[in-house]
């Protein structure tokens, strides 16, 4: 995880901190400005957000995701990719 992305930003994003990290990236805890509300933000390594196979999966599970509607599952906002970080 990059602790200097901290405050930083990523287009509409203020990103202000880090949750955590995998094998599938970092997560952070960022401010979406134009909605004034709180979001987290998955940044792709670059091993992955570089493969074209690895996008499409993103894509597939974020169409996915995006078609759920429960309490106990997170609400997805949006989804692409700034030249660097690769974000989801």
């Amino acid at each position: 995880m990059h602790d200097d992305c901290a405050r930083q930003t990523s287009g509409p994003y203020e990103i202000i901190a880090p949750v955590g990290a995998g094998g599938m990236g970092d997560v952070y805890r960022a401010k979406d400005t134009r909605l004034d509300r709180i979001v987290a933000i998955k940044v792709l390594p670059d091993h992955a957000a570089s493969q074209v196979e690895s996008a499409r999966t993103i894509r597939t599970r974020a169409r996915t995701i995006a078609g759920l509607n429960h309490p106990h599952i997170c609400i997805l906002y949006d989804v692409g990719t700034r030249m660097t970080p690769n974000f989801w």
